[in-house]
């Protein structure tokens, strides 16, 4: 139930109804104790934001690998996956078209770095995606050290930070070994540094490895907009470009919705998300284990970014 890859406020409106209304969305809220209200959208995604953090937020602030695993009947549980997979948050899809402007891969936890680096080589090595530049997104979170033991069980125990992770999946999986250029700001407050790596593969697109200061310093790292919105101050996005995202299935609703807010309605450009297809990258990358307070989780991120891009929305009709 993919949201629109960047339309008029007409269309991104009626998929984020659609995608809140639906049937298995439904029925979800109903098994925790709810009934969707009706009202205009702006009422009804403020009533499952505060809904979905009464019974579904499980981070309580934390980062994702401290958030706790809720205890859930079988029943419910099963419930939980069916309405993920409904909501397009469990298989992986194809990219849509062939031809983009920009490739960008979304950081994320140490097996994830590697993975979606792996998998965006993969596209371009197929023939899958053509693509002029790509683009690899993250921060200077620390790795935590079930992250760091996951990398040094691979061979890659100099990795400290998300994007030491990415860029050492880049040099993986795009055959790279030293940067061509690179510029950034190191600061007492890790919060508030950045860097960009760039590398020229051979008969390859040009990659780039970002690391995003955060737009909120004195509270949190870097977050998934502020990595976006990093990138375009980076490059000049046009209504003519075309960009890809890879990031995971589970992820893919409120990360689209980001790119939607972040790049689509500034600039006019059209945003196709997908998640990583696990048959397709190299054998013996750590594969995560999605348990169904995983989903609730990151349906409720979905909630929240749907949330704010309809606030973002120009002329947007209640």
């Amino acid at each position: 139930m993919p949201l629109p890859p960047g339309a008029p406020t007409d269309e991104l409106v009626a998929g984020i109804e659609r995608w809140v209304t639906a049937d298995p969305f439904r029925d979800l809220v109903r098994a925790f104790g709810g009934r969707l209200p009706a009202g205009d959208p702006a009422t009804l995604l403020g009533w499952l934001d505060e809904f979905s953090a009464t019974h579904w937020d499980f981070r309580h602030g934390r980062e994702r690998p401290e958030a706790r695993e809720p205890s859930l009947d079988p029943t419910t549980a099963r419930l939980v996956i069916d309405a993920a997979r409904s909501l397009g948050m469990v298989t992986a899809l194809p990219p849509p078209r062939r031809a983009y402007r920009h490739l960008l891969v979304l950081g994320g936890l140490a097996h994830a770095c590697l993975q979606r680096t792996d998998y965006a080589a993969h596209l371009l090595d197929t023939g899958a995606v053509r693509a002029t530049e790509v683009a690899v997104l993250g921060s200077f979170r620390p790795l935590t050290a079930d992250e760091r033991d996951v990398l040094a069980g691979l061979g890659l125990d100099a990795c400290d930070t998300e994007v030491a992770a990415l860029d050492a999946g880049v040099r993986r999986a795009f055959g790279v070994r030293r940067p061509e250029d690179e510029t950034g700001r190191t600061d007492a407050n890790p919060h508030c540094s950045w860097s960009v790596r760039t590398y020229r593969p051979e008969g390859g697109p040009v990659v780039r490895v970002l690391a995003a200061p955060s737009s909120d310093p004195g509270v949190r790292r870097a977050h998934t907009a502020d990595t976006q919105h990093f990138w375009a101050q980076q490059v000049r996005l046009s209504p003519d470009d075309r960009v890809l995202m890879v990031t995971a299935p589970i992820y893919v609703p409120f990360q689209h919705c980001d790119a939607i807010r972040t790049l689509a309605v500034p600039y006019g450009c059209g945003i196709d998300t997908i998640g990583v297809d696990p048959d397709r990258t190299h054998p013996g990358l750590p594969e995560p284990v999605l348990t169904s307070g995983r989903y609730l989780q990151e349906i409720r991120s979905a909630i929240r970014s749907m949330r704010h891009l309809h606030a973002a929305l120009p002329g947007a009709r209640d």
